[in-house]
């Protein structure tokens, strides 16, 4: 109250002695004997006493009850006029007295007492304004609802706003008191108000005792630092309670973290700045925050309504608690200078993939939109991290998803990162932001959304093709997890059909798949979708473009796609008119791309591979009724257009004689089939410049070879869609015939006209497709007769192939169809040719009566020994042999379920006489011709990794969503055999793909198949973990079978690959000594010679830094071979090699030393600088690894007396001056500290790196004499780094009090012997002029013996820029 204060500033004044007056007296005595008299009209105290008066003279009615204390004037006017009725009155100073004891009666009453703890309410008079009136009493009404009758906190809050304090220490030692005694409430009460009640020079002393608080009592965290943070502390004490909150972090309750948070990061020094961030980054876990929230969650669900709407409401605060801890943050970042780059620099300095955050990721994106001058910076520590997996997807998954309240201020920087992130080089940063797009569309608003869909669409319009593909990808995933919600957005998805012009056929199958989606998805009978989509596909059905009819035919099945599968998602409900609606429209379009095809055999194909991939992809999704209508037509076609009856005679005009070849069939008497191969190619050939405009004039059909492979395939798909996975129907197939002509060609190449060598190649190349495709269909087949001519057709395929090698003598390329890659028809280029010799024609494959058995154990001695004679036949007759690898986009493609071949053993084919006995037997195996062509084209598909590289990006040939099983298969169906082709595919596939969310299924799949050959059958339910550790075992057990060096490293990389999922201690070791083993083993080639070349020298050079970065000592390692292997060497021949490290040669020598000089310039760099508060056993550490590694480094620089070649001068160079800089940085702060402790060891240490200093030295020499440019150019450098050194000894030596023991004297230039080099001056002087100081011991002498003795330090004759 005012009284009060002005009882202290009254008192003050002395103690001048007053008279005792009769009425005092009197007043006093009625006082104490009588009682006040309250109006029980309006409750305003009625008394006589002198405090009663003088307050309501003053201008403040007292009031009992309930209500307030009534205030007329002003508050400084009423302390104002109160003093002056004191002073003023007759009986001053006593009426003080008076006036003390009369409150001290009026607040016996506790409804009075707590009237005057509380604001005044203003009087309404005539001049006050209703408003104002109104605003006090609510002001009161609040004051009084929070307060209640916690009268400790009331009477506390009164210290808050004192003018004048008498005895400011003694009043804090009082609370102080109180504090120590107290409930837990009040103690609360009383330590929050200390700022406001301490004076400047009371802050530091209390604050330190407070702080003591916090060590004793949890529960008084939130309050002690609330009230330290806005109390001035010195630095000291400052550090020892930031450390003191730092440790409560893990354990503080989640409402009082923001509060815990803002301390430790309240003035923070730049110095202190990182250390104190990755402290906190590594105390505090948002997964701690989110347990709560997930457990309140869960028990939700378990209880009635009212509980429920009870936990979300926690839930709500808990989220809010978040939010507010990320406010101080960014409050942080924003007004505290060097937050923002602490933050970034202690994310940046961690290493390992598990020890990265939540947090770290919320925070970069909050320091992204707060502080615009590190965007820059912050981008680039996320393209830094991004691939090295220190944040993946299910990070930003993660915070997306549990903090997304908080991520949502954050989108604007969210949206730009993605955008930057797509423009991205880097498969694994673009992932990253697509993924940013599809998260941020699921959590946020529909604000939110539209900017999301709006950036894609202008990513496809963009017209780059990456950013095109990835895009088109983001926006697949949303319409099929969110369809509903991109339905809104449909517009603007819409609006890409006018940039199509720059998309490829895959982009335009993924476009019209999301717009029927879009279309179809909640049967919009009149969506402008639709018919937009409609009048596109027309327009380009119609074009005579063969790209826009490409375009067209592709869009069109993508629609009826979408439209027959969403037959089966209609309600049981609907109209029955409905159904027939849909089917109706959809007969209508695939007869509209029906009649625009017919015409066009390229088009034609296409049409038919669309179809078939519709069915493939929508396999038991799509309408019966749609499925029979496009069965029903296609079997007609196929059998109308290529099958005709096995007769003797042929007719009609052809290039060539016909023969039916390659015939499978047991029995040719009972009405056997044959492919019309040769003539429709004839008819085809034939007729192009006559009859082709008339046969388009008239609208037929034209049926052309082209048609044939594609048309087969759909009818494939249909007939296993309608029968289950059945072959019956068309397994005839399979073993019949083909119209072909006699394929003895050796010759009679060179007397074939070019129109005849151009037929020839185009049947062969026909032949090829068809069987290529027959393997598709009929490779899955279990009955044995079936799995043999399976096989057989693979060697018909091998032998075809080597026909058409020799038989392009035109060198005939292939024109590629539209979009899905497939061979339509052949044309003539001009490439260089062999000439042709004879060959051996192919052997008609007619069968006899047989019996097929199959025979895994079987002797494959006969059929080898066959092959290899084969091979040797072909070598001696010199006929050239065109590799086909330049033609492989243009055959039809192999599907994966063909690798399923590799299990198959030996199948034994018994031939069978008349009387049905065995005449003979005959091997049907894989040779190596056949295993060849499966092995290539497995290695070619495993081309297409899961994530591909920029250079990389196009899809399988046969767009099917077969695309990202290539390294599952891999993985689940080769065989052991494979393991060493595969390895580098299989690696590179791994890192770059499988550590992505969406392939985590494929990855456990690769690793329980690896798994599956070390305990078959006990990996179904192993964790990741224990699959990882299972396949490394597996894979470490090749080590023994290795035949190459190549294939070491690549088993080396690739479980390095599979160790870092994650990477253990064990496993690291393991991946050491395999890398030693292979070093220390002798690799020769097949020949007998020792492995070298510049592969082996690169393979060598990878292998050893992984042995180096995988050891558990550096130093140790270069050591090793430095100090055993080099001598070893050197006392060996000329043309021998280290007996511990074979692989150590005079050639391979380079090598060795660059690795070894790099790996031990990056190890001294991971050696913390000193500091001056490191103990005297950190110090003697960090001095102990600076002497190996200057014992390392002064051995490696020693070598180069004995290997003098260039590339290892100039790797010394080099390497030298980095290392002498890394000593400078981090060594000479160590020495500074610990001279005085470890004299001798510093001593040591010097003499030994002056040693190498003095030889690099003479190195610069020898490149000045030599003259050699590439060497000079790292002579001033060095030379600077050198100078450096021997000034920056001197500066420890003067920290240390020890000036006078540093000596420098005149270094002369010599060579690598150490031999003078004379210069013009130095001829002209006396030889000794200039170093007549010097002891008569050799200069390479370095004297470190004690402080008391110098220390001699050699200089250049010439300073560092001399050389430049």
């Amino acid at each position: 109250m005012v009284s009060k204060r002005k009882l202290s500033k009254s008192d003050a004044h002395g103690d001048s002695p007053t008279a005792e007056l009769p009425r005092m007296c009197k007043t006093k005595k009625s006082r104490i004997s009588c009682k006040e008299k309250t109006s029980a009209e309006d409750g305003v105290v009625e008394n006589d006493n002198v405090f009663v008066q003088l307050i309501k003279t003053a201008g403040i009615s007292l009031n009992a009850g309930e209500r307030q204390n009534d205030i007329a004037v002003d508050q400084a006017t009423f302390q104002k006029k109160l003093c002056q009725i004191l002073r003023k009155h007759p009986f001053y100073p006593r009426v003080v007295q008076e006036f003390v004891s009369g409150l001290e009666t009026h607040i016996k009453d506790r409804d009075q007492f707590r009237n005057c703890l509380l604001p005044c309410a203003p009087v309404r008079g005539e001049g006050t304004r209703n408003l104002v009136h109104s605003y006090c009493e609510s002001l009161i009404k609040l004051l009084v609802g929070t307060f209640g009758t916690n009268f400790p906190r009331l009477i506390v809050n009164q210290f808050k706003w004192l003018d004048k304090i008498l005895d400011s220490k003694d009043l804090v030692m009082k609370l102080m008191q109180m504090v120590s005694v107290s409930p837990a409430t009040i103690q609360h009460d009383i330590i929050t108000s200390l700022p406001e009640i301490l004076e400047d020079s009371q802050q530091s002393e209390v604050a330190r005792e407070v702080s003591q608080l916090l060590k004793r009592d949890s529960r008084l965290t939130v309050p002690i630092l609330d009230a330290l943070s806005s109390l001035d502390l010195d630095a000291g004490l400052l550090a020892e309670v930031r450390q003191s909150a730092m440790i409560i972090v893990p354990a503080v309750k989640l409402e009082d973290l923001p509060v815990v948070i803002k301390f430790i990061l309240h003035n923070i020094k730049a110095v202190d700045a990182v250390e104190v961030i990755s402290a906190l980054r590594k105390n505090l876990d948002l997964s701690s925050c989110i347990l709560p929230l997930q457990m309140l969650s869960s028990q939700s669900k378990l209880k009635s309504q009212s509980q429920t709407s009870s936990s979300t409401s926690q839930v709500s605060s808990s989220q809010n608690c978040v939010k507010l801890l990320f406010d101080v943050i960014k409050l942080a970042v924003r007004f505290q200078k060097g937050i923002s780059e602490a933050w970034i620099k202690a994310i940046e300095n961690t290493v390992s993939v598990s020890d990265h955050k939540v947090l770290d990721l919320i925070v970069l994106l909050l320091i992204h939109t707060t502080n615009t001058k590190s965007r820059k910076q912050i981008e680039r520590v996320l393209r830094n991290k991004i691939p090295l997996g220190c944040v993946p997807e299910q990070l930003l998954q993660s915070a997306f998803r549990n903090h997304s309240l908080v991520i949502k201020d954050f989108f604007p920087s969210i949206l730009s990162l993605a955008q930057t992130f797509l423009h991205s080089v880097d498969p694994c940063v673009v992932s990253f932001g697509s993924c940013m797009y599809k998260q941020a569309f699921a959590a946020f608003d529909s604000y939110c959304q539209q900017e999301v869909v709006s950036a894609l669409v202008t990513h496809i319009c963009g017209g780059n093709d990456a950013e095109v593909d990835i895009s088109l990808d983001v926006l697949t995933d949303l319409v099929t997890l969110h369809t509903s919600s991109l339905i809104r957005y449909a517009t603007f998805v819409k609006n890409i059909l006018d940039y199509t012009e720059k998309l490829n056929p895959q982009q335009i199958r993924k476009l019209f798949y999301i717009l029927g989606e879009l279309a179809f998805s909640q049967r919009q009978e009149d969506s402008c979708i639709q018919d937009d989509m409609h009048m596109v596909i027309r327009k380009w059905l119609s074009s005579t473009v063969p790209k826009y009819k490409q375009m067209g035919i592709i869009g069109a099945i993508t629609v009826a796609g979408s439209m027959a599968a969403k037959r089966w998602e209609i309600n049981r409900t609907c109209q029955l008119h409905i159904i027939c609606d849909g089917h109706f429209q959809l007969s209508i379009l695939l007869d509209l791309v029906s009649y625009c095809c017919e015409r066009s055999p390229e088009a034609l194909a296409l049409y038919y591979d669309e179809l078939a991939n519709l069915i493939e992809k929508q396999k038991g999704n799509l309408d019966s009724q749609i499925l029979e209508r496009i069965g029903k037509s296609v079997v007609e076609d196929f059998s109308n257009d290529f099958v005709v009856d096995l007769t003797p005679a042929i007719d009609g005009v052809h290039l060539f004689p016909v023969k039916s070849l390659y015939n499978l069939d047991e029995d040719e008497s009972q009405g056997t089939i044959v492919i019309n191969l040769l003539p429709l190619l004839s008819q085809s050939w034939l007729g192009k410049s006559v009859d082709e405009m008339a046969t388009r004039n008239q609208g037929k059909k034209i049926v052309a070879p082209e048609c044939l492979s594609p048309s087969f395939r759909l009818l494939r798909l249909y007939t296993t869609e309608q029968h289950n996975g059945s072959m019956e129907e068309i397994d005839a197939l399979l073993g019949c015939p083909l119209h072909l002509t006699d394929l003895e060609i050796e010759g009679k190449l060179d007397s074939l006209a070019k129109q005849e060598r151009e037929f020839l190649c185009s049947l062969l190349f026909h032949a090829l497709n068809w069987f290529r495709e027959v393997v598709n269909a009929f490779c899955q087949q279990q009955d044995l007769e079936m799995k043999g001519k399976v096989l057989t057709r693979l060697q018909n395929i091998t032998e075809l192939q080597n026909m058409l090698g020799k038989c392009i003598a035109a060198w005939l390329t292939p024109r590629r169809g539209s979009g899905s890659g497939m061979v339509y028809v052949c044309k003539t280029v001009s490439l260089p040719g062999g000439k042709k010799q004879k060959s051996e024609g192919s052997k008609d494959s007619s069968a006899d009566h047989s019996q097929m058995e199959e025979n895994p154990e079987g002797n494959q001695l006969e059929a080898e020994t066959t092959q290899l004679e084969k091979d040797t036949t072909e070598k001696k007759s010199g006929i050239p042999l065109v590799q086909l690898q330049s033609y492989r986009a243009f055959f039809r493609e192999l599907d994966l379920e063909v690798f399923t071949i590799l299990h198959c053993g030996l199948l034994t084919k018994s031939i069978l006489d008349s009387e049905m006995h065995t005449e003979a037997r005959e091997i049907v195996q894989l040779g190596p011709a056949e295993l060849a062509f499966l092995l290539d084209d497995l290695c070619q598909k495993l081309e297409h990794i899961l994530i591909p590289s920029t250079a990389k990006r196009a899809p399988f040939l046969k767009v099917c969503t077969k695309g990202r099983g290539g390294a599952k298969c891999l993985l689940a169906r080769g065989t052991e055999s494979e393991i060493h082709p595969q390895e580098e595919s299989l690696q590179e596939a791994s890192a770059s793909g499988f550590s992505q969310r969406e392939n985590s299924d494929l990855l456990r799949s690769a690793l329980k198949v690896l798994a599956d050959r070390l305990k078959p059958g006990e990996t179904e339910f192993l964790l990741l973990e224990d699959l990882i550790s299972e396949s490394f075992h597996y894979l470490l057990n090749f080590q023994h079978s290795i035949p190459n060096f190549q294939c070491a490293l690549t088993l080396t990389q690739l479980l390095i690959v599979i160790a870092e999922k994650p990477v253990a201690s064990w496993k690291k070791d393991k991946i050491a000594s395999l890398a030693k083993q292979f070093l220390c083993q002798s690799w020769t080639q097949p020949s007998g010679m020792r492995e070298k070349g510049s592969q082996f020298s690169d393979a060598l050079h990878t292998l050893l830094c992984v042995y180096m970065e995988h050891t558990d000592n550096i130093l140790k390692a270069v050591e090793d071979i430095s100090s055993v292997g080099v001598p070893e060497l050197i006392n060996s021949a000329n043309d021998g090699y280290s007996s511990t490290y074979p692989t150590l040669t005079r050639q391979t020598f380079p090598v060795f030393f660059q690795v070894m000089m790099a790996q031990l310039e990056n190890s001294v760099r991971s050696i913390s600088a000193g500091k001056p508060s490191d103990s005297s056993e950190v110090q003697l550490e960090k001095l102990l690894h600076w002497n190996m590694a200057v014992r390392d480094f002064h051995i490696l620089v020693n070598l180069v007396k004995v290997f003098d070649s260039r590339p290892v001068l100039s790797v010394c160079l080099k390497y030298g001056r980095l290392f002498v800089e890394a000593f400078l940085k981090l060594a000479m702060p160590l020495l500074d500290y610990s001279f005085k402790k470890h004299r001798e060891d510093v001593q040591s240490l010097l003499k030994t790196l002056q040693l190498s200093t003095r030889q690099l030295h003479h190195m610069c020499g020898h490149s000045k004499i030599h003259q050699d440019l590439g060497l000079t150019n790292h002579v001033p450098l060095l030379k600077k780094s050198l100078e450096q050194f021997v000034y920056r000894v001197k500066a420890m030596l003067a920290f240390n009090h020890c000036q006078e023991a540093f000596w420098v004297g005149i270094l002369k230039n010599r060579d690598l012997q150490g031999e003078e080099i004379l210069s013009q001056d130095s001829e002209e002087n006396d030889p000794g002029e200039g170093v007549s100081q010097l002891p008569r011991e050799d200069p390479a002498e370095v004297f470190l013996y004690t402080a008391a003795v110098p220390i001699a330090f050699m200089v250049p004759e010439h300073p560092w820029w001399y050389f430049s």
